[in-house]
């Protein structure tokens, strides 16, 4: 699943091209993948809308259009891709926004998880999804006293509670599993347990991995790519996850695999005890 710096460079990549493009049509293809409003009211309202900017929340891509945000989150697979208006639509390809050069904008995903909002500019922040989020990672409102008091009564593993979006948004469980590792803090660790010094610890190691993975464009594992031919190379730089059986880059013991919560969780049980 893209987290946030794999949305992070996937919006980098589509303002190169998108900004200031007009939507003269859209055609979906996949109606379910629409979730607020209706399919038609969506159709209806994005006609004639400009692009004017692409931000992100957390794993959301925010298009900036002249009355609305278009929020779209790609989930397991989402991928967009730039084709000519002519060409076959792909077997995959579940919503096609025709702009004002002949081109079109398609979001393809093979497991159709991802969604779509079309929001009023004025309310963006105020309604479902975006009004869910946690704190950005940099956000100076991120100390250690925010989180020893989001964390107190969470009797549950830090692996599940690192990946609530509802806390810190944007990590997901590749960078989950990096940032406990930096910290020196065990994925199994019951949360109301963690001291003011590894809150620190994980605000400093979140920022740090993510900033890392921006500045390669995020991590290519599986199908994620942020567009044609476009691939992240941090995956190069993992120090633990998917490392099972491999010498920890610290004491040489090897990295396990566990489940927490159903997600796999790579660690060392040396450093991180």
């Amino acid at each position: 699943m893209p987290e946030l710096p794999e949305v992070e460079t996937v919006r980098r990549t589509l303002l190169t091209k998108l900004k200031k493009r007009k939507i003269v049509d859209v055609e979906i293809l996949y109606p379910k993948l629409i979730e607020y409003p209706s399919p038609n009211d969506f159709a209806n309202k994005i006609v004639n809308q400009t692009i004017n900017d692409i931000e992100r929340r957390g794993k959301w891509l925010m298009f900036k259009l002249d009355d609305y945000y278009l929020l779209s989150h790609l989930r397991m697979e989402g991928k967009y891709y730039f084709r000519c208006n002519d060409d076959k639509l792909g077997k995959h390809e579940c919503v096609a926004f025709k702009l004002d050069n002949d081109e079109e904008l398609r979001y393809n995903d093979t497991r159709k998880f991802g969604r779509m909002h079309l929001i009023p500019i004025d309310d963006v922040y105020n309604q479902k999804p975006l009004n869910e989020l946690g704190l950005e990672p940099w956000d100076e409102k991120l100390t250690s006293t925010y989180l020893l008091e989001k964390y107190k009564n969470k009797k549950i593993p830090i692996k599940t509670v690192i990946l609530d979006q509802s806390i810190i948004t944007g990590i997901g469980n590749i960078y989950a599993d990096e940032i406990l590792f930096l910290s020196k803090i065990s994925p199994l660790k019951v949360t109301s347990t963690l001291n003011k010094e590894e809150c620190e610890a994980i605000i400093k190691n979140t920022r740090h991995v993510l900033e890392q993975a921006i500045k390669k464009g995020g991590t290519t594992i599986r199908s994620y790519e942020s567009s044609e031919g476009v691939h992240g190379k941090f995956q190069s730089e993992l120090l633990v996850h998917g490392k099972k059986g491999e010498k920890c880059p610290i004491c040489d013991l090897e990295i396990i695999k566990i489940k927490i919560n159903g997600r796999g969780t790579y660690y060392c049980t040396n450093c991180q005890r």
